[in-house]
């Protein structure tokens, strides 16, 4: 059982960003990770910071169980209160491998003591301290009144603390600065590492490590939403999706317009009074023209409502620039804006994702699990599976084409792949619609290329490709320059002519249309006669290939051992051992019919084909799955019971059984991913979420170092 407790000197350091970040590198190390809460942040309602890291546990534990005790309780009677938080803490220990211990949050008034009795909590729960101090010495609001710590202030307090910490016999893991000044980030941590020490010490203990984040402003910035509610206003118009971007300042804007555009800063809100409608018509367009700062929104404050004439003349613009109207004057509009905050919780999945990013980009996460002396997991969780994917893609990366330039999720995905530095990006559509929503989104795809395939210098090279290509079928160039102007045919012919390596699409078109182009420009490998494609299933313990679920209704013999082959390559390309099961209604010898007998030729088909491939069939699921039913049903088989490539026999059996496994087994399933192709293309569900596209382009950048290697 490996623990860490993860405590600060102060309020306000960004200590649940470290603690996420330590609980997402657990998880893909180890099976089951739990969240402790040794003190709960409030009674009158539920801790969110407890909510938000239970949400990314692999432990399964329940609020309650993960709860000590509260901040009355400790009043009362500390060592009454630090009996009961170790009695809990064992429970939760008994059901985990792993457990990352959040320390408290410093909501008590009045507590100087704070951090020696986070300490006692941890010496007497066996777990080393990872110490998180503030690179800033106060949190400040939008004008930016807090200030960066100077190396020698952060020494200090780090100091200061770990003499505390010591002080309570509590065992030091390693330091953490959060929040630190992006100039100075090598300077903060060789100050700080001076304190600390960069060898062992006397006593022959190995030394801390420190590490260091710097202050990203969009992790602490307030939402639109947020500052909405905390001026009490309502939107009047805009879209509501777009109350998700971050505020990074305000303008008020209390002189003319020629000066207020002028002032306008990235990110900003705008605070106009609500009777100078000549301002709020400069600002919207400034941000319809696209060559001012993109702000968030505008807060017409004051309490005048805005003329029927001006709420038509708002409607036929359609800006999707959220605009609110505020009750109150500009000075107590400003300071509300000022005040307001969006906490790091469940409810802002943008800001976790960032919130990872940036930990994984500062911390060294072969050097925090070695601090914590964890060993691989032999089990693959899905967190672990999409951490795997991630990395590999990262190892290599390749140029892949987005086709939807007018999604949001897209975009959105883009962001994040680029921020991880997933994958080189090409985007396709109008540029100035592409950059301007991605900027009313507050989303940073500057790395990214996006064309535009109508006015594209390209379309002529690949009309007259497309015509050579499809010759044989009457094509000519006049309807071959109109089809590659279709963003799949585009794609498709950049990933054709080696100039992306792989295509995902699908989240705004069908199927159909996102592969068709495929089968007539790129087409199958040599020796595969049928495209196909797999989910990737991953279950509570392990990854599982299923295929084909998505293309061929009802493959023949020669289809399903092309499936079958298909398939092990590519349970190969994503680290998973391939043992093919040809499932039937029938286990071996003791059924008859023609569905059973076409699984038995493509079995046959298969071991012909590849000779080396572990393969049986037919085989019932039970049996191909479960070690009791293989003993029973196919004993001595090296694929019964153990089996990693499920292949079904026709598209209804695979469809319907992906998705009864994905919704009652909670399993996450990735794809479909096609297969047999030359060069990868990959359709997704137009249900596709962000994470689904993220994970898409992982695996298809994946499948396109395959093809580099394949030469």
């Amino acid at each position: 059982m490996k623990q860490v407790y993860i405590t600060s000197a102060e309020g306000h350091t960004g200590k649940s960003t470290v603690a996420l970040g330590v609980l997402r590198a657990l998880t893909r190390q180890v099976a089951r990770v739990g969240v402790f809460r040794p003190i709960a942040r409030s009674t009158a309602e539920r801790d969110y910071v407890l909510e938000w890291l239970l949400a990314n546990q692999t432990a399964e534990l329940g609020y309650d169980e993960a709860v000590g005790v509260s901040y009355d309780e400790v009043h009362a009677d500390p060592e009454s209160a630090l009996s009961r938080i170790v009695a809990r803490y064992k429970a939760v220990e008994a059901r985990c491998d792993a457990v990352v211990i959040v320390g408290s949050d410093y909501t008590d008034v009045g507590a100087p003591t704070e951090l020696s009795y986070n300490a006692r909590i941890a010496a007497n729960l066996g777990a080393p301290v990872l110490l998180v101090v503030g690179g800033r010495a106060a949190e400040g609001d939008l004008l930016g009144t807090s200030s960066a710590r100077t190396p020698a202030q952060v020494r200090q307090l780090a100091e200061v603390a770990m003499g505390e910490l010591k002080q309570e016999h509590a065992a030091l893991l390693g330091l953490v600065v959060n929040r630190a000044d992006p100039e100075q980030l090598t300077q903060i941590r060789a100050a700080v590492q001076a304190s600390v020490g960069s060898s062992p010490d006397a006593a022959g203990l190995p030394a801390r490590p420190v590490w260091v984040l710097p202050e990203d402003p969009l992790l602490v910035a307030p939402t639109v939403q947020a500052v909405l509610a905390s001026v009490g206003g309502r939107l009047i118009s805009g879209d509501p999706q777009l109350l998700e971007r971050e505020v990074l300042g305000v303008v008020v804007a209390g002189m003319s317009m020629e000066n207020v555009l002028t002032r306008l800063i990235e990110g900003a809100v705008v605070v106009v009074p609500g009777d100078r409608s000549e301002v709020l018509l400069a600002v919207l367009s400034a941000y319809q023209a696209g060559t001012f700062p993109s702000v968030s929104a505008i807060v017409m404050n004051g309490g005048f409502a805005l003329s029927e004439a001006m709420r038509r003349l708002l409607a036929g613009i359609g800006s999707p620039l959220p605009i609110i109207e505020a009750p109150w004057g500009t000075y107590d509009t400003t300071v509300r804006v000022n005040q307001s905050r969006t906490r790091l919780g469940a409810d802002s999945p943008r800001k976790q994702q960032r919130a990872i990013d940036l930990f994984d980009r500062s911390v060294n996460h072969i050097e925090l699990l070695d601090a914590l002396e964890v060993e691989a997991s032999p089990v693959v969780t899905p967190l672990m599976f999409e951490y795997r994917l991630i990395e590999r893609a990262r190892a290599q990366r390749r140029h892949i084409v987005l086709p939807e330039g007018g999604d949001d999720r897209i975009l959105h995905a883009a962001s994040r792949v680029i921020e991880r530095d997933i994958a080189q990006l090409t985007i396709l559509g109008d540029e100035h619609a592409v950059r301007g929503r991605a900027s009313a989104l507050g989303l940073d795809l500057d790395a990214a290329a996006v064309i535009d395939p109508v006015s594209s210098e390209l379309r002529q090279r690949f009309g007259e490709e497309y015509t050579r290509l499809r010759a044989s079928k009457g094509m000519t160039l006049e309807r071959a320059l109109d089809t590659v102007t279709d963003v799949s045919y585009f794609g498709t012919m950049m990933v054709q002519l080696g100039l992306a390596d792989g295509m995902v699409s699908g989240a705004a078109h069908t199927t159909a249309h996102t592969i068709r182009p495929a089968f007539e420009i790129i087409k199958t490998k040599p020796g595969v006669s049928v495209v196909s494609s797999v989910f990737l299933m991953a279950l509570a313990d392990r990854v599982l290939v299923y295929g084909d679920c998505a293309v061929i209704p009802d493959p023949t013999a020669e289809q399903l051992a092309d499936i079958a082959v298909s398939s092990a390559a590519t349970a190969e390309q994503f680290g998973i051992e391939p043992r093919v099961a040809m499932l039937s209604y029938s286990t071996g010898e003791s059924g008859s019919g023609a569905d059973v007998e076409k699984v038995r030729a493509a079995t046959e088909l298969v071991r012909e084909r590849a000779p080396e491939l572990l393969v049986e069939g037919p085989l019932q699921y039970d049996a191909a799955a479960d070690a009791v039913v293989a003993a029973a049903k196919m004993p001595g088989s090296k694929v019964a019971g153990r089996a990693t490539v499920f292949i079904f026999p026709d598209l209804n059996t695979g469809n319907n059984t992906y998705k009864a496994v994905q919704r009652s087994a909670g399993a996450v399933a990735i794809g479909p991913v096609l297969q047999g192709l030359r060069k990868p293309v990959n359709d997704l569900s137009r249900g596709a979420l962000v994470d689904d596209i993220v994970n898409t382009i992982a695996i298809t950048a994946i499948q396109a170092q395959a093809v580099g290697a394949d030469g």
